[in-house]
């Protein structure tokens, strides 16, 4: 009998410590928000309507709510990408670093910006795409992102030889740095998706046959 009340009592420490030290990221509102952080927070509900838990939780670090939208605004306006090629990149991205969130959030940003079904299917399950050069792309950003950027040549002249640029190296790499600020903050603080994503919540777990 003791020591099933041992081991009972061990448990129930258990989750009492691991509930003490859990850290809590506060989900900001305009109003509460740094006072740094404010005005990017009004401008974030301006452009959705309302503000994505995202950007709420960044709003905790200026600095990061800062470098997150303006790396978002450079890969977004300054590369020589369409909109379905920084999908690729953002969802490829997204997928292997195992980012529930952002993955939800760009399924909903890729069907309002009218992506190809079979894209967007292709990306959520990490299988080749059938148009020829945007699956090269996919190829070329996981392949930044597995290997830490240490690419053999092989991997840039697929890439040229599907008919990209040098140039999309280096806006490949741009989104990839786009990405990780808001994949590490999502595993950080554990963001809670938003309702306007969670008709496309995502998870990494196998899909049933």
């Amino acid at each position: 009998m003791l020591p099933c009340v041992f081991q009972h009592l061990q448990t129930d420490w258990s989750q009492l410590t691991e509930s003490l030290t859990m850290t809590d990221f506060v989900v900001h509102t305009i109003e509460d928000a740094p006072e740094k952080s404010k005005s990017m927070l009004e401008s974030s509900k301006k452009a959705y309507g309302t503000v994505p838990n995202l950007h709420a939780v960044m709003a905790e670090s200026p600095a990061l709510l800062e470098a997150y939208k303006t790396v978002s605004n450079i890969f977004d306006k300054q590369t020589n990408l369409n909109a379905t090629e920084q999908q690729i990149i953002a969802m490829t991205n997204n997928r292997l670093n195992g980012c529930t969130y952002c993955m939800a959030a760009h399924t909903s940003i890729m069907q309002g910006a009218k992506v190809a079904e079979d894209v967007i299917t292709a990306l959520r399950d990490g299988t080749p795409i059938a148009d020829p050069k945007l699956e090269a792309l996919r190829v070329f950003a996981e392949k930044v992102n597995v290997k830490r950027g240490l690419l053999d040549d092989g991997d840039i002249e697929a890439l040229l030889a599907a008919g990209y640029t040098k140039q999309t190296v280096f806006d490949v790499i741009v989104g990839t740095a786009y990405k990780v600020l808001s994949n590490y903050t999502n595993h950080v603080a554990e963001t809670p998706l938003d309702k306007m994503f969670a008709k496309n919540e995502w998870s990494a777990e196998p899909h049933p046959a």
